[in-house]
């Protein structure tokens, strides 16, 4: 018993001396702060608020898609259903329009198990454009 105590005594030991020194070498090799900060940080763009909130529910062979959309953008989303089964068909839906406020139900299946489902988005209208200043003529 007291060798068991000892073994592991020493096991502790060499585990520390070990991760005391990759933390060192870790330590050695982080590259140095910059020694000057630049005077003006450059605008990052706000990002786009598009993109309906989506959750997925598989209920056995079945799966339904349910998406609402804060945003003032029309977004157009598709199911995509993956089955289990090699021989099963894989499916996708068609596109459906999430109005700004509204909400969509979105279903799809397999004959036996659901492997995977997801949603994608695309905007169904353009981006709108910033608006520029009038160009005034001479």
């Amino acid at each position: 018993m007291r060798g068991i105590r000892q073994g592991f005594g020493a096991f502790a030991s060499v585990a520390v001396l070990i991760t005391g020194t990759f933390v060192a070498t870790e330590l050695r090799a982080a590259p140095a702060p910059a020694e000057e900060l630049p005077a003006a940080a450059p605008a990052a763009e706000e990002p786009e608020h598009f993109g309906a909130s989506c959750r997925t529910v598989v209920d056995g062979s079945r799966v339904t898609a349910h998406c609402s959309n804060p945003y003032p953008r029309t977004d157009r989303i598709r199911l995509h259903v993956e089955c289990e089964r090699w021989w099963d068909l894989d499916t996708d839906s068609a596109p459906v329009a999430v109005e700004p406020a509204d909400y969509a139900q979105v279903t799809g299946r397999c004959w036996k198990e659901v492997r995977s489902a997801w949603i994608t988005h695309e905007p169904a209208d353009p981006a709108p454009v910033p608006d520029s200043p009038p160009v005034r003529g001479s």
